[in-house]
């Protein structure tokens, strides 16, 4: 009986000691212990706060000489950091201190820090950051360059700059697309094929700044094609006008083709690599991953990624410093780290590797461009690109559709998401109907988004008093919803008709 006993305590003590046991080594320490604590907003995820929290907690002790503690905050997408920070910044004001409690926000599109850079009212929440004077060598046409493909990667004050580099393209499933007898994904507008209806996944541009910038230069390339390669009048503004038209069109036939739009842009990836949808718009880095983990013993994968050809650019995932960091200097050091050699090459270098992540992974690209050197690009793991020597990247143009970017995720949201259950019912109609003509003409009628009104931004949707925008999202949703019921109604209208004759 003692034996018995002994034998059950000495096994339940070691299944609580074994996952201390096996436990890796953490170079951050406890935030109790910490000479140092460094506090940073992201939406990124897991692996990408994990690696950067531990490699950085490695470089600042043998820089220093003291520990620290990150302390990550993750309350969503970019949409959700910028509500913390407006509310954040709003409470600090009047209490009358400069700062929220957070030193670091990384990570996200470039939208949102402009934004904190220069936001509606108050002074700007970001400080200049000292690595551009510290490492001028680290910038330039050689390293991180202002400008590329017509997107930012730092702006003229120096209060934010780029980490690394993502890009938007398709993610598809090549067992689904045999399936369902349909071509392999090359354009933004091979997703809008009626086939992909319910198997397509999407994102809701509301909730992340990246998300919704992939829906911009969606407009972006359709307005491309009208003002450069089909253009119907002499008139560039007529061109431009027509180009935005098809733009909105273009995504009412993703929306209408929409399984679900998901908070997570990482569910995407998944959900098509699982089968359960056939493609969907994913950033880079997802797609590569979730193709990786579904490799076969052949190496391929049933999941595959491609940047559409010619519609899309290279965006940079900035970082800044916080207005009122508690610990500024710590945080000034994170910014450097992260441009660092040892930094950048985080990014991509296989797991194990020098200057590698612990565990997975991150396939990120890094923004330096001389970090693709030789003697680096063999330890990444995905050494085979080089993204400012890939070919038909778009060039994004600011002129274009910049001051609408707000409007865009807001309407996407309006026309797409809101109206969805209307604008499924009638997209089923419209494919039964064989696609009428005059039902077709009013599903896609979008002369109420304007490009003389909505391409400057629409002032209602825009507004800073959150009922006023609200009503005008009210307003446009019902618009909406009752066109694609009469869409409907007119499609089963000619079923009846045509099976009368």
């Amino acid at each position: 009986m003692f034996k018995r006993v002994a034998f059950i305590v000495g096994l339940l003590v070691a299944i609580v000691a074994l996952p201390v046991l096996l436990r890796k080594e953490s170079a951050t320490a406890s935030p109790r212990d910490a000479d140092d604590r460094l506090v940073i907003i992201t939406p990124h995820n897991e692996s990408i706060r994990n690696e950067y929290g531990e490699a950085f907690a490695r470089w600042w002790k043998e820089r220093s000489g003291r520990s620290v503690y990150v302390d990550w905050r993750t309350p969503g997408g970019t949409a959700e950091i910028r509500k913390v920070l407006d509310s954040g910044y709003k409470a600090a004001e009047e209490r009358g201190v400069p700062g929220m409690g957070v030193d670091i926000f990384f990570g996200g599109g470039d939208y949102e820090f402009k934004t904190q850079h220069k936001p509606k009212k108050g002074e700007g929440r970001l400080v200049r950051l000292e690595v551009f004077d510290k490492h001028p060598e680290w910038f330039g046409e050689q390293g991180v360059t202002q400008y590329f493909s017509g997107e930012q990667y730092y702006n003229d004050e120096r209060t934010w700059v780029a980490a690394c580099l993502s890009q938007f393209g398709i993610c598809y499933n090549e067992d689904g697309l045999k399936r369902l007898g349909l071509p392999t994904p090359q354009t933004w507008s091979d997703l809008g094929d009626p086939r992909y209806a319910g198997y397509l996944a999407l994102a809701d541009p509301s909730k992340s700044g990246s998300v919704a910038r992939a829906f911009e230069l969606l407009i972006q390339q359709q307005m491309h094609i009208a003002m450069v390669e089909c253009p119907i009048s002499d008139d560039p503004n007529v061109n431009r006008a027509e180009g935005w038209k098809m733009g909105w069109q273009l995504i009412m036939r993703l929306c209408a083709n929409a399984r679900y739009f998901t908070d997570s842009a990482s569910k995407i990836p998944q959900d098509v690599g699982q089968g359960d949808s056939v493609a969907g718009m994913c950033v880079d880095f997802y797609g590569r991953s979730f193709s990786d983990e579904l490799k076969r013993a052949d190496g391929t994968s049933r999941l595959r990624w491609i940047a559409p050809k010619g519609g899309s650019s290279l965006s940079g995932d900035p970082i800044a410093v916080m207005r009122g960091a508690p610990n500024p200097e710590v945080a000034q050091a994170f910014v450097e780290f992260v441009l660092s050699n040892p930094g950048q090459l985080l990014w991509n270098v296989e797991p194990g590797k020098p200057s590698g992540p612990i565990s997975k992974a991150l396939r990120r690209m890094p923004v330096r461009r001389d970090i693709y050197t030789p003697e680096n690009v063999q330890h990444f793991t995905d050494g085979e690109i080089n993204p400012y020597e890939a070919t038909g990247n778009f060039v994004y143009k600011p002129e274009l559709t910049g001051k609408a970017f707000g409007t865009i995720r807001s309407l996407v949201r309006v026309i797409g998401i809101d109206s969805h259950e209307e604008m499924k019912s009638a997209w089923k109609a419209l494919r039964e109907a064989n696609f009428p003509p005059d039902a077709m003409a009013v599903f896609f009628d979008v002369s109420v988004l304007d490009y003389a009104t909505m391409g400057q931004g629409d002032p209602g949707l825009g507004a800073s008093n959150a009922l006023d925008s609200a009503k005008r999202a009210s307003e446009l949703g019902a618009h909406f919803r009752a066109q694609y019921q009469r869409a409907e109604m007119m499609a089963r209208q000619s079923i009846v008709k045509g099976g009368s004759r």
